[in-house]
């Protein structure tokens, strides 16, 4: 009895300690606003706005020790509407991540699954929009994909450890279509750095046929332009000194017969293509370890080149934001964004757009103010 017992007992601490090796956490994100837009196709709109600053999320992520230095690793991350409880991601469970893979503080990590590509993981968290303002301060209909309007399918990506203060990784996504391995795939590659006051990045995205089927790296209802292809590539940097953060960053976005944005909808037939060259130059005070302010500045040449002929069009937008933290999960913000197009000559780039506003303006200027509360667990 006593044998028994002393087996039982050592199965048991083996249980625990194998349960101490790993781990599951639970985490979240809410963050709800209303709006205002001075102009949506002629009208004044006020809404309730969900996840415009940063996704309304909730995820389960864990690891487990493997032994000699290696981990699995998961991430399960959904998306949602805060005032309709709707899925969010064109009604994925998990639209916003769903990966496993292996990691190790010496190689770094290999994860397979619905992934972020090496834009968003790189250069956008140096951008207004990506690091700290959201949605409203993206580029015109977020063209780079800094405000990470789309996630990329079948998708394994590497991610190497930091290597004082420098990272580097990319994905490749496969279309996963029977006898066009081309049609519907993704790759990027990125780098970052920061030492002291200095943070930079670079990266650079190539979709083909993105959003041509639902199967592949892009999926139809998940992409900000369906077309022939997208090459998106870009350079950012952040400077601190004191209390104040200055950033710079330059995108350029090219597409290839596109066919539909999930802005502007179907796009009319015979687009050659459509290029943007995004320029943004923004600033961060820290008043108070609770009180920050943002502004922004960005100016964006397109081309637009059709059947019927070429144009230049032209976006300036700037944006204002206040922050304040009641605590270090819970923080009220408040926020103004301005946009004017122009150049568009007779086109569909005539009328300005914020993102996340109540829709397309009526004419070439568009104001969209907000207030909201965030908060995180």
């Amino acid at each position: 009895m006593k044998t028994k017992l002393s087996i039982i007992g050592l199965s048991l601490l083996a249980t625990t300690s194998a349960f101490a090796q790993s781990s599951v956490t639970l985490y979240g994100l809410i963050d709800e606003g209303i709006g205002f837009t001075n102009n949506s196709g002629g009208h004044k709109a006020w809404q309730m706005q969900s996840g415009w600053v940063a996704g309304d999320r909730w995820g389960v992520k864990g690891t487990e020790d493997l032994g000699g230095g290696y981990k699995a690793v998961f991430t399960l991350e959904n998306g949602f509407d805060l005032n309709s409880g709707s899925l969010g991601q064109a009604g994925r469970m998990f639209g916003r991540q769903a990966y496993v893979g292996v990691q190790t503080d010496r190689f770094g990590s290999i994860t397979a699954g619905r992934q972020y590509d090496s834009v968003v993981d790189y250069l956008a968290p140096l951008t207004a929009n990506g690091g700290y303002a959201g949605w409203p301060f993206s580029h015109p209909y977020d063209n780079d994909n800094t405000d990470n309007s789309f996630r990329i399918n079948n998708a394994i990506k590497y991610a190497s450890p930091g290597y004082g203060g420098f990272r580097f990784g990319g994905t490749y996504a496969l279309s996963n279509q029977s006898g066009g391995f081309a049609n519907n795939r993704s790759y990027s590659v990125g780098a970052s750095y920061t030492g002291g006051a200095f943070s930079v990045a670079a990266a650079y995205l190539q979709a083909n046929n993105p959003g041509r089927n639902a199967t592949g790296a892009l999926s139809t209802d998940d992409t900000n332009f369906t077309a022939g292809r997208q090459r998106i590539w870009g350079l950012a940097g952040t400077y601190t000194w004191e209390s104040a953060t200055f950033g710079v960053s330059y995108t350029h976005t090219a597409v290839d017969n596109p066919t539909g944005s999930v802005y502007l909808g179907a796009l009319p037939a015979g687009i050659s293509s459509l290029k943007f060259d995004n320029f943004e130059v923004n600033g961060r005070y820290q008043f108070t370890p609770a009180l920050a302010a943002l502004a922004m500045y960005t100016f964006t040449e397109g081309r637009f080149d059709a059947n019927g002929g070429s144009s230049k069009p032209k976006w300036h937008q700037g944006g204002l934001m206040v922050d304040y933290l009641f605590s270090k999960r819970t923080d009220l913000y408040a926020q103004a964004v301005y946009q004017h197009a122009s150049g568009g000559t007779g086109s569909l780039f005539d009328s300005a757009y914020i993102a996340g506003s109540a829709g397309i303006s009526s004419n070439s200027s568009q104001v969209l103010a907000r207030v909201g509360i965030k908060h995180t667990f």
